[in-house]
């Protein structure tokens, strides 16, 4: 399996604008709707293991968040030339099978996941009521093979901090996953620096 490290977007980055289509109602989603309240962007995708190991979690936190009144989206970015099985179709089915509550969003032309800085999937960024960048990084340390617990820790210890009016803990680790499967052409510089 590939092993691609979050790029680190700095903290106190302003939340990129988007519109994209969510592939579960066909309708477009605007980044305005998570103005003035905590708000997670995962990149993810069907296929990866990495998000795979995950899935049953991440709907789970999903719910948490709705709960709690934090907004909450999933972004998938993959060239759907080589991974069609990444394209809205099969996404739709995927968020139904696992009870996904947030949109799940299609990145056709994969500029969001350059705004964002994405590189890997999973990918996580929190924002806070400001919309700024307070979080970004690892569910948790868990990984396909070795034997952690998924429980999502980091991520929700970030939320926790933000909701009560504090900054999460400056240490945070990146996710790691499978790299963004970027359409010929579309790979940003920074792709370049990504250890692979």
């Amino acid at each position: 399996m590939a092993a691609t490290p979050s790029q680190m977007l700095p903290l106190g980055t302003p939340m990129p604008s988007f519109t994209l289509t969510d592939v579960v109602t066909g309708g477009s989603f605007a980044s305005t709707a998570l103005s003035g309240k905590p708000a997670v962007v995962a990149f993810i995708c069907n296929h990866c293991p990495y998000v795979k190991h995950i899935k049953r979690e991440l709907a789970a936190f999903g719910r948490d968040c709705a709960a709690r009144g934090v907004g909450m989206v999933a972004v998938s970015s993959n060239d759907t030339g080589t991974h069609p099985q990444d394209g809205p179709g099969p996404m739709a089915a995927d968020a139904r099978e696992h009870g996904y509550v947030f949109p799940y969003l299609f990145d056709e032309q994969q500029f969001v996941a350059k705004e964002f800085r994405a590189a890997c999937t999973p990918d996580f960024y929190l924002f806070d009521t400001a919309g700024t960048l307070v979080y970004r990084g690892q569910f948790d340390d868990s990984r396909p093979g070795n034997d952690k617990a998924v429980t999502g820790r980091d991520l929700r210890a970030a939320v926790d901090a933000t909701l009560a009016g504090r900054a999460p803990a400056p240490e945070q680790r990146p996710s790691i996953g499978c790299n963004i499967k970027w359409r010929p052409g579309m790979e940003p510089e920074y792709y370049g620096q990504i250890r692979r």
